[in-house]
């Protein structure tokens, strides 16, 4: 099974976390965030993988922007729509697993967005555009394909974050204080063991229950309701991935059968596959906690306006 380990510089490398895999298999190298980006951007990532033909299953995840730097390919949903990539991609947090299928070699550099991030730089409603394929230059405008030929020139994912980081710190805008607030309590509601969605309504209390609804559609690309359903089906996940009995970790679901069906929705995996034969990058991500819990935001550092 594939593992993240961590390196050093002296390992060559450079900082961060490296996923490593057999001979010939996917290398995945990621980043955390330093810096004004940081309340905006969880983890800058490099994807390498240099088989003629690439095939894996992407998780739920938060937003993405995707810089693809060699490659292209389809991206196949559940409702079985396939749709192809684009030059500069960007993905909404998505509401299923997905397959997707690239013609390689492979390589990826990506920006992995905090839900304030996708409001303040792609600023479009996310449950709008959840399980589609949004081309970057749309959103972006040309100057992000240049900023695309650039990367493919450059080596090292540390030259690619900082080729990066102006263009998106330009862009950046500010978001309403009470938004930052709900961002907050999603975050920390996330992380509780009951995810009664109730317990998310009493946490803003400048809100009422339509506007949680409306601003958790909009940031996470879900309602309250599937939220809970979501973070609860990728702990499951992940505690499956670290070896618990099904049986324990199928306590905060109707029965076995309800948690193997939420997992493999969300994941695209079962309780044996995530075990035994798991998607080298869905293994990274699950190793990397802050993948698939909202990890905290710095508001502070976000030049925020009043509503």
């Amino acid at each position: 099974m594939a593992k993240a380990v961590r390196t050093t510089d002296a390992a060559g490398e450079g900082k961060g976390v490296v996923l490593r895999s057999a001979p010939g298999g996917p290398a995945l190298r990621f980043i955390d965030t330093e810096g004004p980006l940081k309340p905006l951007v969880e983890t800058y990532y490099l994807y390498r993988w240099d088989a003629r033909e690439v095939e894996g299953v992407e998780r739920v995840d938060v937003g993405q922007i995707r810089f693809m730097l060699k490659g292209e390919g389809v991206l196949l949903f559940p409702d079985g729509r396939e749709e192809h990539s684009r030059p500069v991609m960007i993905n909404a947090p998505g509401t299923a697993a997905a397959r997707y299928r690239v013609e390689g070699p492979f390589h990826c550099f990506g920006v992995s967005l905090r839900p304030i991030g996708w409001r303040s730089l792609v600023r479009l409603p996310a449950h709008q555009v959840a399980d589609r394929v949004i081309d970057g230059a749309e959103v972006f405008g040309p100057e992000v394909i240049a900023l695309l030929a650039e990367l493919r020139r450059l080596e090292t994912l540390e030259e690619m974050i900082a080729a990066v980081e102006p263009f998106l710190q330009a862009r950046r805008q500010s978001v309403p204080v009470s938004h930052l607030a709900l961002a907050q309590a999603v975050r920390e509601w996330s992380a509780s063991e009951t995810l009664d969605v109730q317990a998310l309504y009493d946490a803003v209390p400048g809100m009422t229950p339509r506007q949680v609804m409306r601003l958790c559609n909009e940031y996470f690309g879900g309602s309250p309701t599937h939220l809970r359903r979501k973070f609860r089906a990728l702990l499951a996940a992940l505690r499956l991935y670290r070896g618990e009995r099904a049986a324990d970790v199928a306590a905060p679901f109707s029965d076995q059968s309800h948690m193997i069906n939420e997992v493999k929705h969300y994941t695209g995996h079962t309780p044996t596959s995530l075990r035994e034969r798991i998607d080298p990058v869905l293994a990274a991500t699950l190793d990397k906690e802050t993948f698939y819990m909202l990890p905290e935001a710095v508001p502070e550092t976000l030049d925020p306006h009043d509503d």
